[in-house]
């Protein structure tokens, strides 16, 4: 694989997740008020975009597990930082909504 390919590839993790984390701060602003169906159709979303995301991932392991060599370049270490906080912080988010609603009920 190509630098150019990794770069790509690695891009995407960065725009999809980044997209993913934004509409996941956009939850927390639906919980804070109270609108928790919004909030749970923005995590939703989020979830979308860590799909996306998450299957850019996939294609450089299939690939190098079909034996393709696959340089690592600090832009895909910093894709995959922000994919595992982007998913880990829709995590939290969840549990997040279902103590709003416990905390409100």
């Amino acid at each position: 694989m190509d630098t150019e390919q990794l770069q790509v590839a690695a891009f995407e993790i960065i725009l999809n997740s980044g997209n993913a984390r934004a509409i996941v701060h956009e939850s927390f602003a639906a919980m804070r008020s109270g609108d928790y169906e919004q909030a749970a159709e923005k995590l939703s979303l989020a979830n979308d975009e860590l799909l996306l995301a998450h299957r850019a991932q996939t294609k450089l392991l299939q690939e190098y597990a079909n034996g393709t060599e696959i340089k690592i370049e600090i832009i895909m270490v910093h894709a995959q930082d922000h994919l595992m906080t982007s998913m880990t912080l829709r995590e939290v988010a969840l549990e997040m909504l279902e103590l709003y609603k416990k905390v409100e009920g």
